[in-house]
């Protein structure tokens, strides 16, 4: 069985993975992933009980209890690059032998779901509404590095995609990776299911303009008519792809829902939008919950 040099994967003095500094018996089998630092604190808030408090850079872990089910929320920072990251490390966390630096033979699954905001890109979706992205559709170009990128993607509603806006060769190849169809039924009743493009960045990859131009201003209108077998796409964010993909790779459970924040169409935002990602919040540990009983 092939070793995973130190330089591939880097395990600190303490027995800590490298950018988490978490140890395998600190992570919990259900995480939640913010984006947000301060929002793990948030999250926490509903735990009876709390293990671990573990912090580094952006990312900040704290396991604890909901309702008698071990929970890791983690914070993730802005962006798919960091998912890349996180993703990989939980993975080595559970399904790489420390001492050996070997993939252990038996494989742990874990269920990954991101709580985040949002801005609709559909004039109907209020504000407050909370979106579970069926299908995320990765502009960031993260998952073209990984073998096996096709055989998780769903290639017609790419290509589809592709021919309707013209897509530009300058940027990244998109992909369309669907969340884990077991939490897609979870949530069914306590959602709204859409389309939801990870972007990677938040001005003009999702087509704001404020001194620098988009390179193509139109595309936000291409994005809002598109259509595939009824469907349409619903919201921008920016890590949901790679999250969606990965775990796809790795075997893992994994979904985002987001709140909506922002109307793209209406042209406003809520800034007091704390009230709404709390109740998010609640109903997603709640739900996870109700799958034991």
């Amino acid at each position: 069985m092939r070793k995973i040099e130190s330089s591939e994967l880097i395990i600190n003095a303490d027995g800590s993975i490298f950018h988490l500094h978490l140890r395998p018996e600190q992570l919990a089998d259900t995480v939640i992933l913010v984006g947000d630092p301060g929002r793990v604190e948030t999250v926490a808030s509903y735990f009876e009980s709390k293990e671990c408090t573990v912090e580094n850079r952006e990312f900040k872990t704290i396991t604890g209890r909901y309702k008698g089910k071990r929970f890791s929320v983690i914070s993730t920072g802005i962006g798919t690059d960091n998912i890349d990251i996180v993703v990989t490390e939980l993975d080595a966390l559970v399904n790489v032998d420390f001492d050996t630096r070997t993939e252990k033979t038996d494989k742990k699954q874990l269920t990954l779901l991101r709580l985040g905001t949002s801005g609709a890109i559909q004039p109907d979706i209020p504000l407050g509404t909370f979106v579970f992205s069926r299908t995320s559709v990765g502009f960031d170009g993260l998952l073209n590095y990984y073998k096996g990128r096709n055989e998780v993607c769903d290639l017609p509603i790419e290509k589809a995609f592709m021919e309707h806006t013209g897509w530009n060769g300058l940027l990244p190849k998109p992909y369309f990776i669907d969340a884990d169809t077991s939490l897609l039924a979870l949530f069914k009743d306590s959602t709204m299911e859409g389309i939801t493009i990870s972007a990677p960045g938040f001005y003009a990859p999702q087509g704001r303009w404020v001194r620098l131009s988009p390179a193509d201003p139109k595309l936000n209108d291409k994005i809002e008519s598109f259509r595939y077998e009824g469907r349409r796409i619903t919201n921008f964010e920016m890590e949901g792809s790679a999250l969606a993909g990965l775990s796809a790779l790795m075997g893992h459970r994994a979904a985002t829902i987001c709140t909506i924040i922002a109307q793209r169409i209406a042209k406003n935002a809520d800034t007091d939008y704390k009230p709404f990602v709390k109740r998010m919040i609640v109903m997603a540990l709640d739900k996870l919950c109700s799958e034991n009983k």
